[in-house]
């Protein structure tokens, strides 16, 4: 057996993948960022100090660069692999983490645009899901590395009335399958306005849940937060594999 050595200042032991996590009054169901048994690994949670739903999805407070620093500091101290968060505009904030650690960060699932449009044809778009698509600007687009705008459109789903009052306005309660209606029926807007749509991605971190009917009723392919962090958390905790010859 090896021999193991205590790192000073960390309790706890194991973890692959830490999630820093906004301060949000709303009940994480299995499939969500938020909730631990969405994964087949530990993972550890972080809350933000100051990181309210609308300092950083509305507001998009630059300030907050320290504190979410400061989290993701604490997180890699107790063990964590990689770092990153609970919703996809923490991305605001990617290169100021980034910079400050010596670990993988990656704040936001909109980070796999560039990588989705190169797997689309060059008639093919990806649409973007997003919780609130008033806050989707180009300086934030420049922040999560999509660049290039030709090749995607984003929808918000603020104007979905359960959405909205449930998790933008954190009623504290939480109907999966009014929001799974909510989330369905965007995507089948979004597909019948833009006929060219090759595959959809979720930022929001609550929508997850949702990915298995948006595929089922579009037939596109859907890349959400759960599976970004599947494929990072297999990059920095491999495994041998198993099989026969």
């Amino acid at each position: 057996m090896p021999v193991y050595e205590a790192h000073k200042g960390q309790v706890a032991y194991g973890f692959s993948v830490g999630i820093l996590c906004l301060e949000y009054h709303l009940p994480f169901i299995p499939g969500d960022v938020g909730n631990a048994s969405s994964y087949g690994f530990p993972v550890m949670f972080k809350e933000v100090r100051g990181a309210s739903g609308d300092a950083v999805i509305v507001k998009q407070d630059a300030e907050l660069a320290s504190n979410f620093i400061e989290a993701a500091q604490w997180l890699v101290q107790q063990g964590c692999k990689a770092i990153t968060s609970d919703c996809g505009y923490i991305g605001l904030h990617q290169d100021d983490v980034a910079a400050a650690l010596e670990v993988p960060v990656f704040l936001s699932s909109l980070m796999q645009a560039p990588m989705v449009t190169r797997m689309l044809g060059p008639k093919r778009r990806l649409g973007i899901m997003v919780a609130n698509g008033a806050s989707v600007s180009d300086s934030f687009l420049d922040k999560v590395g999509i660049t290039d705008r030709s090749r995607v459109y984003v929808q918000g789903l603020e104007h979905q009335p359960y959405f909205r009052k449930s998790i933008l306005e954190e009623s504290g309660t939480l109907d999966s399958d009014a929001v799974e209606a909510e989330v369905v029926e965007t995507a089948l807007d979004m597909q019948r306005e833009n006929p060219d749509t090759g595959a959809i991605l979720m930022e929001c971190s609550d929508l997850p849940p949702y990915s298995a009917a948006v595929q089922r009723e579009t037939r596109l392919p859907v890349f959400d937060w759960i599976g970004f962090i599947n494929y990072v958390h297999q990059a920095v905790v491999r495994t041998p594999y198993k099989g026969f010859y």
